[in-house]
């Protein structure tokens, strides 16, 4: 029996926190943050039910448009202000939808943010 490898385990948790989780989108496709007004959001946003980020709410997650895709990506965020980091996850965002995600997080909101993609095949 082959053990899966760190890469596989990682995602397959990520994966079930999801499929085991209520998606409360709290800010829906362009919708302005609720303390930013000049910061609008590009897609669907919000988060896992019942689970918690390093801020102490649900992890958060974005909606593209194949959610049916599962777990396309995360992006991790780093806050100097919050002195914090986390990672949101995407769900069914394609390649421009995850870009759109990265211009959000890292231009318009100054969050800076990495996207990890999901490889399929490992």
């Amino acid at each position: 029996m082959m053990l899966p490898t760190d890469q596989q385990r990682f995602w397959e948790t990520i994966d079930t926190l999801v499929v085991s989780s209520r998606i409360v989108i709290d800010r829906p496709r362009q919708t302005p943050h609720p303390r930013f007004p000049d910061l609008i959001y590009p897609l669907d946003y919000g988060y896992l039910d019942g689970t918690t980020a390093g801020d102490g709410d649900g992890i958060d997650v974005w909606i593209g448009s194949e959610p049916d895709a599962g777990v396309t990506a995360i992006a991790c965020t780093a806050d100097i202000i919050k002195r914090d980091a986390e990672i949101k996850v995407l769900l069914g965002c394609d390649a421009g939808e995850q870009a759109t995600i990265s211009h959000f997080l890292n231009v318009v909101a100054d969050l800076p943010c990495i996207i990890l993609v999901r490889n399929r095949e490992t």
